[in-house]
């Protein structure tokens, strides 16, 4: 099975085992990774945008859909994608989730907020 690393704004850093097709959002809310999904994952806006820093090549290519969603995103680069949208392959993925994606986190889950790293 492919492994996922994501890494957040926090320093965090969890390697997890995903089933190929799973989305990069399904595995992070399976295992409470911090990755915003203000839309609940239907490709309306692009709260769970994240960085590929490793792998992207092995990924098929955005749908027209998901680089119309990029275009409403803060700090979109090359290796921008969408959580909701990237079916992990059979290949491991290391993935940045963007400080706007962990804010978006933090605000659907407000009892997090406490406990928060400064």
């Amino acid at each position: 099975m492919p492994k996922v690393i994501f890494e957040d704004p926090e320093g965090n850093t969890i390697e997890l085992e995903a089933r190929p097709g799973q989305t990069l959002l399904d595995l992070a809310e399976e295992h409470g990774v911090k990755l915003g999904s203000a839309c609940g994952g239907v490709c309306a806006c692009s709260s769970c945008h994240v960085w590929i820093e490793s792998g992207a090549d092995t990924l098929p290519e955005p749908s027209e859909a998901e680089e119309d969603r990029l275009d409403m995103a803060f700090d979109v680069r090359p290796n921008s994608r969408l959580g909701c949208q990237v079916h992990v392959q059979d290949q491991d993925l290391r993935v940045r989730i963007t400080p706007e994606s962990l804010e978006t986190w933090y605000n659907e889950h407000p009892e997090a907020r406490a406990g928060r790293k400064a």
